[in-house]
């Protein structure tokens, strides 16, 4: 039999198909995950931080914030420094988040009202972090193997292609029921989160808005968390951000949470 060129185009194109088919069915949700996880950052990241809180009514409270991060190849460290308005002005908190499976964040937050750095117990962990909508927990890194990871579909997300990965907790009493994330094919950044509450409740929707090449590596400049419950949205924008710049180690220690050099960031890195 004569194969023709429109035979041939043909053949090829489900050969194509059926292997792409093939390699979609070896991915699996803990695959996707550990993709995000293991997804380059660069070695430190700095950067301006607007934090916009919005109720019910649209009535508005903006903060802003200096933020740097730093890979430690073992962890990230972060660390944050409000600049105002005046009633959170010179509040820091820092995180530090293990690579090392099973091993929880470390935070800290200090007050300047109180005068000392206060250690974020386990048991607060779902407290929710300066009136945001996100806890504290939220704002550490999760390990993939702390939940069960189950792929549902794919899924476009503004335009992305995207896997659907449903996680479970594996700890019991854990806040969250479960999660539900929309995570990029090609960037493997999740673009959408829904987090259900302990009753099975979609409790609020966390959406990443824009990001952007810098320096080669895919950075998220703006988030927007919308809890459902309460109606209420807190928006994230990074900018000046400034990828592996070089930041000093010991610009992540205690010490300079209680002095809040914001000046002396701004100046000696």
């Amino acid at each position: 039999m004569m194969i023709t060129k429109r035979n041939l185009v043909a053949t090829l194109t489900i050969t194509f198909l059926l292997a792409t088919s093939v390699l979609a069915q070896n991915i699996t949700g803990l695959k996707v995950m550990e993709n995000v996880y293991n997804r380059p950052t660069g070695k430190d990241m700095q950067g301006d931080l607007t934090m916009t809180l919005v109720n019910s009514r649209d009535d508005q409270r903006i903060r802003e914030i200096r933020q740097f991060t730093k890979d430690f190849s073992d962890m990230e460290k972060k660390i944050m420094f409000f600049v105002s308005p005046a009633d959170v002005r010179d509040t820091s908190f820092m995180n530090w988040s293990y690579n090392k499976e099973g091993k929880d964040d470390d935070q800290w937050i200090y007050l300047p009202a109180l005068k000392r750095v206060k250690r974020i117990s386990s048991g607060s962990k779902s407290d929710y972090f300066m009136g945001s909508d996100f806890t504290y927990d939220d704002l550490g890194d999760r390990h993939p193997n702390e939940d069960t990871h189950k792929l549902l579909k794919d899924e476009k997300v503004n335009g992305e292609d995207c896997y659907v990965v449903e996680s479970m907790p594996k700890e019991k009493g854990y806040m969250y029921s479960k999660t539900i994330t929309w995570v990029t094919k090609d960037k493997w950044i999740g673009l959408k989160r829904d987090f259900y509450d302990e009753k099975g409740r979609l409790l609020k929707t966390l959406n990443i808005k824009k990001i952007n090449k810098i320096n080669g590596y895919w950075v998220i400049l703006q988030t927007e968390m919308h809890n459902v419950q309460k109606d209420h949205t807190t928006r994230m924008e990074m900018k000046n951000v400034i990828m592996d710049g070089g930041i000093p180690d010991d610009q992540f220690t205690e010490r300079m949470m209680i002095s809040s050099c914001f000046a002396h960031f701004s100046t000696s890195i």
